[in-house]
């Protein structure tokens, strides 16, 4: 834009979008952060404006405008575990679409202090809101007592509802685990399960446990790991196993170290034992057997934390229903139906052949007579 003596004209202010559109400046701000409430024709309107005065609002300007950063503070644990990498990872892609920008800060996990000074940290950066990725069950109570300016949400598994919280379905992803096991004829399925203190762990557990009690089997063999496959190997070389069982691990990385065991001990996947691990991370497919597991919509949940940060930003709703996102089993060649005579541990059991002069061997607590007299 030019003024009548050639020099270049002042940049447009949204106050010269409103004039040019006929509109309040708070209607331009609506527009230009993507709001709901704004009429088809106004919305034409006032997009035809900025394109005509060329406006393109600094980040400062539009603070000052909207009086707020377009900024969310995302808290996450300091881990590489497959999970929280991926949520993560999604929900910045999410917020990123949405034209937010993401303030990261990882942070101990089971630490609540640790977490509470990141959460003030954020807040004098002036976020709009706080999400948080929580796997410690401690941490989960102290999110729930938050009392913030700012909207608040948190990826956490709990069997307590709250609209705070949002989450992917681990109890009843552990119990369609248990349940493909049981209806495949083990009896016996043990369970590899997280940290005492995680809270997917202990979610897990929930759903090992009542999908046992509901089929009347037995709830033993509980052994806790540390997510990693290391763990799952040093637990499964001293692990009690006997053919015909099945072990429900509580991720893939886990399972990926207990297949590497058993091999070691000459045990044969599925054919021995059946095992299923939690979460299909990408090389699950690719294991020797490929792994039976519980599939999360880890993309769907970062989605959904977006969304509730959007509606109680952009609608003022921060109360909203929590319902946990639904698991799928992803049926591989880690297990299979159990097989009574495949897995007979010794030969005794087999009924022998007729021969011409049998000699059956007595089972019974008599003593056989001796052929042979012993000497005086």
């Amino acid at each position: 834009m030019t003024v009548d003596d050639g020099k270049p004209a002042r940049a447009a202010t949204i106050f010269d979008v409103a004039r040019l559109a006929g509109v309040s400046h708070q209607t331009v701000s609506r527009v230009l952060n993507g709001q709901p409430n704004v009429r088809p024709e106004t919305r034409a309107r006032v997009e035809h404006a900025i394109a005509q005065l060329r406006y393109s609002p600094s980040p400062a300007a539009r603070s000052l405008v909207t009086r707020r950063t377009r900024t969310v503070g995302l808290i996450a644990p300091n881990v590489s575990d497959h999970g929280p990498t991926r949520i993560g990872m999604h929900f910045s892609m999410a917020a990123r679409a949405a034209r937010y920008s993401v303030e990261t800060v990882t942070t101990v996990d089971d630490d609540p202090g640790a977490v509470q000074a990141a959460i003030e940290g954020l807040l004098r950066q002036r976020v709009d809101a706080i999400v948080l990725i929580v796997m410690d069950i401690g941490v989960v109570e102290m999110v729930r007592g938050l009392d913030l300016s700012v909207p608040v949400v948190a990826a956490a598994s709990s069997a307590r509802r709250s609209p705070l919280l949002v989450q992917i379905d681990q109890y009843r992803g552990a119990r369609a685990a248990v349940r493909h096991l049981a209806e495949l004829g083990h009896t016996r399925i043990a369970h590899l399960a997280g940290p005492a203190r995680a809270a997917d762990a202990v979610e897990r557990i929930r759903g090992w446990r009542d999908e046992l009690a509901e089929r009347g089997l037995p709830v033993v063999d509980l052994v806790y790991g540390d997510w990693s496959a290391g763990g799952g190997y040093r637990i499964g070389r001293e692990m009690d196993v006997e053919p015909g069982m099945a072990v429900f691990a509580s991720n893939d990385l886990m399972a990926l170290g207990l297949l590497s065991a058993l091999r070691e001990r000459a045990f044969s996947v599925p054919d021995d034992v059946s095992v299923v691990g939690f979460d299909d991370i990408p090389e699950a497919a690719y294991l020797y057997p490929p792994l039976t597991t519980v599939r999360q919509d880890f993309a769907a949940l970062g989605g959904l934390m977006l969304q509730k940060v959007l509606v109680a930003l952009e609608e003022g709703q921060a109360e909203t229903t929590d319902t946990p996102l639904p698991t799928q089993l992803v049926v591989r060649e880690s297990t299979r139906a159990r097989d009574v005579a495949a897995w007979t541990p010794t030969p005794t059991l087999i009924r022998p052949q007729p021969q011409p002069q049998p000699q059956p061997q007595s089972t019974s607590h008599r003593a056989s007579p001796d052929p042979t007299p012993s000497p005086r």
